[in-house]
Parts: structure tokens; C-alpha cells; sequence
């Protein structure tokens, strides 16, 4: 059985989630931007609710939506932002992002954040819970950037974190869809590591990109500078 995760503000459990609590949704709920205040902020693909629940502690948005498809997961999620400090904000609903974006496609988020899924075929594994949570065969990243695109405001952001391989396949099939990257922070575990991940922000104007690297660690458990600011918030012993 998975322990609970410890943050300074706020637990989670994840012993139902078949994808546990890891460096990229941490990454992606300490990376996301809210300099722009959003009101409204939309989680697709939850899990056990990590970065909705950052968020909520970062932002004091006033509407926080989560949604999972996975029937545990959402139990659990749902549970953990009951448990938490913002559960007056805090909702999971459980769908599939088709049926979210064709039930709510009159609501529209000022944030829209997302870990998908984006392992290939060639990966499958033989757990079908890990598998639909992680492979892109459950959210297809086309799908994925044309629901955003029905459900982002006009001056709203959509922050994703995925491959660094997948990079310039992800911003290409975006573009289609009117949405240009303001940001992209490639992330590497150490200095003698390659790229491993690409977080990107995105919005409906055509810009140029901050472009900007994240190195996690020195050497092993030792962290750099800049992983320490980005999430000294949130862990225990940072």
C-alpha cells in the first residue's frame, strides 16, 4: 500500500491512484503561472489531485475544477480535496475530457493545467489502471488542444508539462488550434543529464517564448537553487 504524501499544508492519499505522486506534478503545480490572477482554474487528468490542490494553496482562485476519468482515482481525488484546507474550492468531477468539453463548453477557465498522459503503444505495461493513466491512447494530445481551446478565456493560460522529445510536436499541433507558447522551461535532472521535460504555457496571443532551463539536482538529494525556490513551499525538508 502507497503512504500518504506529507506537504507542508495539506496530505494526500494515493494508495487508489494507479499513477502516484511524482517530480512532474509537483513541476507542474509549483511551474504553473497565476500572474495573471485567474479566477477559474481547470485540472484535466487529475489523479490524485496534486496539482489542483497546489494550486489552490499558490492562488486564491475562487473556482478550482478537477477532472479524472479513472473511477479510484476520482474517489480519491474528490477525498483529498475534502481533507484539505481548500475543499470550499476545490471539485472533481468524473468524466472523460470529451465529455467535460462538450457538457461545459459555455464555462471557460482563466487556467487550464494538465500532466498527460504520453507513453506510446510500445509501452503498455500489464495494469490497465497504470496504463489509461499514463498512455496517450487515453488523451490523445490533438484532443487534449482542442478542448482547451473550447474552454480557455480569451486572455486565459494553458500550462502543460510533457517529453522533451514530444516538445515541437506539442507547440506544431497547438498552433492549429490558435495556441502559441509564451513560456517553455526544459527541465534535466542534473548537469550531465539530458533534456527529460518540457513544461509549456500557452495563450491565444502570438508572441516569443520565454525560453529557460531547470536543472533538479547537483548530485543525488542534493538540490539546486532554483528546484529549491520553485518548491520550498510544499516540501517537508526543502
Amino acid at each position: 500500500m502507497s503512504k500518504p504524501f506529507t506537504f507542508k499544508q495539506f496530505v494526500v492519499e494515493q494508495d487508489r491512484c494507479a499513477m502516484k505522486i511524482g517530480t512532474d506534478g509537483v513541476l507542474m503545480g509549483a511551474w504553473a503561472p497565476l500572474s495573471h490572477k485567474p479566477e477559474t482554474i481547470l485540472d484535466i487528468g487529475a489523479g490524485t489531485g496534486i496539482i489542483s490542490l497546489m494550486l489552490a494553496q499558490r492562488s486564491a482562485a475562487l473556482q478550482l475544477d478537477a477532472l479524472e476519468i479513472d473511477d479510484a482515482a476520482y474517489v480519491q481525488c474528490a477525498e483529498n480535496f475534502e481533507a484539505s484546507p481548500w475543499n470550499d474550492r476545490l471539485f472533481c468531477y468524473h468524466a472523460s475530457f470529451q465529455e467535460f468539453w462538450e457538457e461545459m463548453d459555455d464555462q471557460k477557465y482563466d487556467l487550464i493545467v494538465s500532466n498527460p498522459p504520453f507513453y506510446s503503444e510500445a509501452y503498455k505495461s500489464n495494469d490497465p489502471k497504470r496504463d489509461l493513466a499514463r498512455f496517450e491512447d487515453a488523451l490523445p494530445f490533438e484532443h487534449l488542444c482542442y478542448g482547451v481551446a473550447r474552454l480557455l478565456s480569451e486572455k486565459g493560460l494553458f500550462s502543460v508539462i510533457i517529453p522533451h522529445s514530444e516538445e515541437k510536436k506539442f507547440i506544431d499541433l497547438s498552433s492549429r488550434f490558435s495556441l502559441f507558447p509564451q513560456k517553455i522551461t526544459r527541465v534535466r535532472g542534473n548537469d550531465h543529464a539530458p533534456l527529460v521535460r518540457s513544461l509549456l504555457t500557452f495563450s491565444f496571443d502570438e508572441v516569443t517564448a520565454v525560453e529557460e532551463e531547470l536543472i533538479i539536482e547537483k548530485a543525488r538529494h542534493q538540490y539546486t537553487e532554483e528546484y529549491i525556490a520553485l518548491t520550498k513551499d510544499f516540501y517537508l525538508k526543502l
